[in-house]
């Protein structure tokens, strides 16, 4: 790998563990005041449109950054503002089918999620779509140029004004409307791509005609990634729509404060997967496929041994964890995150399935797997929502989870021989290591 290359991947795997850092804190922030501000048809509501929203951002990001910053890395100066121009307006592309279909289900959603001003609320986001189109653009252009400073800085003033509006509005006991809470990030988007916009200036060439041949490219790269980035943001929506459409709002309130739960633990999972991304694709690269597998076995079973302790403690005390986060109105939560819990067992055999297929070329296959858990966990949750209600949504999700666990441990078995047994040997040798390589150097150093 060129030392290029390696820097690359060494500020990239630091911005993103920032970045997650950062959406952790802020996302989560936003969250525990907003629950205790808003009644529960209200935050169902937010909820949901939350939920909704966010597709659309997340399939223009997997369709276009990667490639964009591929692209840009590797080609040479002439071509970088034809590039950068296929992108703008691929991204144009991608918004207008979005605000196209916010306009064609806004008045659905509204009548479905019994909530007449979501209409209002879809059409005022137009805005935060155009905003962000601009701002993951210019964000983009500075991350290929190997620089993350704005990136950070901007990230940070949208994430972090919105959390800081929520927080004085409940500081200073005033009232807030959904609508008002999407103008505020309008201006926080607005704020921040303007900010980024002197960050990346000198980098920003545009070419005056678009190249259709660089939007294939784009596109042709872009479209696995696109798949998988879709349904994954589905997988983790797609429960919330159901149970707003199925039962009510507040329902899908309920079950966003245990998912909110759990992804607290999703944060040791999402930190190591940012390293472990660039030293699959090394190693494979280098030494093969043993060091793919032991990269595998190693890293699940690390994660696995640091979430069993978090998982045993919510299992046992699930009404203290529910009142610690989310406050008392919303008890009825208490046996949904007993069981999902269980759930975070399962996220490092997907999460570094994912990651290590990506890192050797089979996006592909990934995307397949993603689609065929989507229409599972559909099908279950069908039909066990409308025996068992909100529950039935927790036990459609255990069910596929587990069935599409071992299909990837198959899978993983005959592409790189991984043992599914091994990372549970690394989980309880985790233990032994961390008392003898941290914990006991600490007591001597007290000690001396």
């Amino acid at each position: 790998m060129s030392e290029s290359n390696k820097h690359y991947w060494l500020k990239s795997g630091s911005y993103t563990l920032m970045l997650n850092v950062q959406q952790v804190l802020f996302g989560f922030g936003s969250f525990y005041f907003l629950v205790r501000m808003l009644d529960k048809q209200s935050f169902g509501v937010w909820t949901l449109f939350v939920a909704t929203t966010s597709i659309f951002e997340m399939a223009r990001s997997g369709l276009i950054q990667y490639a964009l910053i591929k692209f840009l890395s590797e080609s040479p100066e002439q071509e970088k503002p034809r590039i950068i121009a296929a992108s703008f307006a691929l991204s144009a592309a991608i918004m207008c089918v979005c605000i196209i279909i916010n306009f064609c289900l806004a008045g659905w959603l509204s009548r479905i999620w019994h909530y007449p001003g979501l209409f209002q609320m879809f059409i005022i986001y137009n805005g935060v779509y155009i905003l962000q189109g601009l701002l993951s653009q210019f964000q983009w252009i500075e991350q290929a140029h190997l620089k993350f400073q704005g990136i950070l800085v901007t990230t940070m003033m949208k994430q972090g004004g919105f959390f800081f509006f929520v927080f004085f509005v409940f500081i200073f006991h005033s009232s807030i409307s959904l609508v008002e809470l999407i103008y505020v990030q309008v201006i926080c988007t607005a704020v921040s791509a303007f900010v980024e916009y002197f960050y990346i200036r000198e980098y920003i060439r545009i070419s005056g005609r678009v190249h259709m041949s660089w939007i294939r490219k784009l596109f042709g790269y872009g479209k696995f990634v696109f798949g998988t980035y879709l349904t994954t943001v589905l997988s983790g929506s797609i429960n919330q729509m159901m149970l707003g459409t199925m039962i009510s709002p507040a329902a899908a309130g309920s079950y966003n404060v245990a998912v909110r739960i759990i992804n607290l633990t999703d944060i040791p999972t999402n930190a190591l997967g940012a390293i472990v991304f660039p030293q699959s694709a090394k190693r494979f690269a280098s030494k093969g496929i043993e060091a793919g597998k032991y990269l595998y076995e190693k890293s699940v079973g690390t994660i696995v041994a640091i979430l069993i302790p978090l998982v045993l403690f919510v299992f046992c005390f699930p009404g203290f964890v529910v009142r610690l986060v989310a406050g008392t109105k919303y008890g009825e939560a208490s046996p949904m995150v007993q069981l999902i819990i269980l759930t975070c067992l399962f996220n490092p055999f997907d999460r570094f399935f994912g990651v290590i297929l990506d890192s050797i070329g089979r996006a592909k296959l990934n995307f397949i797997i993603i689609s065929s858990f989507i229409s599972l966990t559909l099908v279950l949750n069908y039909f066990l929502i409308r025996r068992m209600g909100i529950m039935g949504c927790i036990y459609g999700t255990l069910i596929s989870d587990a069935v599409v666990v071992i299909v990837r441990q198959i899978i993983l078995y005959k592409i790189l021989n991984v043992n599914a047994l091994s990372p549970f040997v690394y989980a309880w040798r985790f233990y032994p290591e961390f008392v003898r390589n941290y914990i006991k150097p600490m007591f001597e150093k007290l000690s001396d």
